[in-house]
């Protein structure tokens, strides 16, 4: 596959979800007691497929794929209880913490654009507050009122962007994503998109992003014109 050419870019906006918090494996648990009444189980082929997905659509795509007698609400209901016991313990996933901060320190515009509702992300973010109160903003796509469509819809993205104070053309921002659905809402944003995929998916899955990363502890910011890692 030809190598992508990789443009400069002076914004950049992050994921949250399996991306710069481990909470996919929590997810994952939680959906599954969903489940395990109706002796059926969440597998990463159903998984990938609700990568960066707003509550309903979630709660809606479960309930169709494992016949599920019970309404959108109700699932929704039980899987966000079941989050909300494990979600508190959410550790940060490598390399994280460490490109966080150093684009801060660099004055480099920084965003959060997460499906979770901003309920959630508080919940999820409970060990990690001062480090994810470096972004200018956040926006949360399940709370917030302007993400009319959530990913692979570019709503989120184009949403982020707006709220900098100096409105950055879209093909100045840079997307940070784990989920197919993430880069393809990415991209559709006219943005460039950093991916670090979970191992099993395939590279099919992976092949829309600008560039695929197995860890963001990999991620060079000089690449992009940004300012490189000291060390």
């Amino acid at each position: 596959m030809a190598q992508k050419v990789l443009r400069n870019v002076t914004h950049c906006i992050f994921d949250m979800d399996g991306l710069l918090l481990d909470t996919e494996t929590l997810y994952t648990k939680a959906a599954q007691t969903v489940l395990d009444p109706y002796g059926k189980t969440y597998t990463f082929e159903v998984k990938q497929q609700l990568m960066g997905f707003q509550t309903r659509a979630v709660a809606e795509f479960m309930i169709k794929t494992y016949d599920l007698p019970m309404a959108w609400e109700e699932y929704a209901r039980q899987q966000t209880e079941n989050a909300r016991l494990l979600m508190e313990n959410a550790e940060l996933m490598p390399g994280a913490e460490r490109l966080l901060r150093h684009l801060h320190t660099h004055k480099v515009p920084i965003a959060l654009a997460t499906s979770s509702g901003a309920e959630m992300v508080e919940l999820k973010t409970t060990h990690h507050r001062e480090l994810f109160e470096l972004f200018h903003h956040r926006v949360c796509g399940s709370s917030d009122s302007e993400v009319k469509e959530g990913k692979p819809a570019p709503d989120i993205f184009l949403v982020a962007a707006g709220r900098f104070s100096d409105k950055p053309t879209p093909e100045n921002c840079l997307v940070f994503e784990d989920s197919p659905n993430g880069v393809e809402a990415g991209k559709s944003a006219g943005m460039q998109v950093v991916m670090v995929p979970d191992e099993r998916l395939s590279p099919e899955r992976c092949a829309n992003a600008t560039q695929v990363l197995r860890s963001l502890e990999d991620f060079k910011p000089e690449q992009f014109g940004l300012p490189p890692f000291s060390n």
